[in-house]
């Protein structure tokens, strides 16, 4: 059990049924009144942020979430199938377990994949990704001035906006985060 004096940033629990990361905290001491630590948490599953407050001696249990470094192999009839690097076992995905993750997603490329007591919860990719442009249309030439910029689509059927000078079959820098272009890689 972790009380709530002790909360961090990062740190996980269990609240309300659910597994929730710790994204901001503070210990708040009115001059009138009980002290309090008001929280801003993310739930790790759904992406929902919310924000609370918590009587100082409040405990919670901590939610320890097991973390496995898996390379994603291949997609069959709407499954992901990725499989651990050390036991060589292999895990099933659906397309909402994954999310916005699908757009980054190349095969043979490494993740890692949070669980809880059993339950896949969520996937990690690298900050950065290489994808190559499969198609966007030329840049016109004397159009730079403004910092212009055009649409391209990715092998993984992503679609990002680019600096005109980008062709197809150039390899780009994703930032999997925003999912912006960084560079030419």
């Amino acid at each position: 059990m972790i009380s709530s004096t002790d909360f961090r940033t990062g740190l996980t629990i269990e609240y309300n049924g659910g597994v929730w990361q710790i994204v901001d905290f503070q210990h708040v001491k009115p001059g009138k009144g009980a002290a309090f630590v008001r929280t801003k948490m993310k739930n790790v599953e759904t992406g929902a942020v919310v924000e609370d407050t918590f009587n100082p001696n409040a405990k919670m249990p901590a939610a320890h979430l097991d973390t496995a470094r898996m390379a994603y192999l291949y997609e069959s009839d709407g499954m992901y199938t990725f499989m651990d690097n050390e036991t060589y076992e292999q895990t099933e995905l659906s397309k909402e377990q994954l999310g916005d993750a699908l757009n980054y997603l190349k095969e043979n490329m490494e993740v890692a994949i949070q669980s809880f007591k059993g339950r896949v919860i969520g996937i990690t990719l690298p900050n950065a990704v290489e994808l190559t442009v499969t198609e966007c249309e030329p840049g016109v030439k004397g159009n730079t001035a403004t910092g212009a910029t055009k649409m391209a689509t990715l092998e993984t059927g992503y679609v990002v906006r680019v600096p005109l000078f980008i062709n197809e079959g150039e390899v780009l820098r994703i930032d999997t985060r925003t999912g912006n272009y960084i560079e030419r890689a």
